[in-house]
């Protein structure tokens, strides 16, 4: 790495701590988005990215309105993540429809959130279920 590439400046933090990244196709800017992500937040970001990928072989990846969008190609997207000041918050496109829903509501009729904060114990297996789940549901259109 040169002097310069070390000094460059990352990408610009949105409102919240959300690294603003250019919109993308595929793996790359979903790894320039998580590699983006400020402090404790960016191992969140990698072991939600790591788990999709898991759970879902050859999940479709996108970064749309500054966040990671995960979907089934030209079926739609059904899960997403963004960074805010306190937690990073998982968003299930169709969480009205999950066995138990994420815990909070959102003013989208069928997305329902779950909130990771830094010191919260992450439950992989439920989030797998919900991500197996969300994964054969049909995909949001956006």
């Amino acid at each position: 790495m040169t002097g310069d590439e070390k000094d460059a400046p990352g990408p610009r933090l949105l409102s919240g701590g959300n690294p603003q990244v250019p919109k993308g196709e595929g793996d790359a800017p979903v790894q320039r988005y998580v590699a983006a992500m400020p402090g404790w937040k960016q191992a969140i970001g990698k072991r939600l990215d790591g788990l999709v990928e898991r759970t879902v072989p050859g999940v479709h990846k996108a970064v749309k309105w500054n966040q990671p969008f995960y979907g089934r190609d030209a079926e739609g997207w059904f899960l997403s993540f963004r960074c805010y000041t306190k937690y990073v918050q998982v968003q299930f496109l169709r969480g009205t429809s999950l066995e138990p829903m994420p815990p909070k509501p959102s003013k989208h009729d069928e997305v329902r959130y779950l909130d990771l904060h830094e010191d919260d114990e992450m439950d992989e297996d439920q989030l797998r279920r919900w991500i197996e789940q969300s994964s054969r549901l049909p995909g949001a259109r956006m």
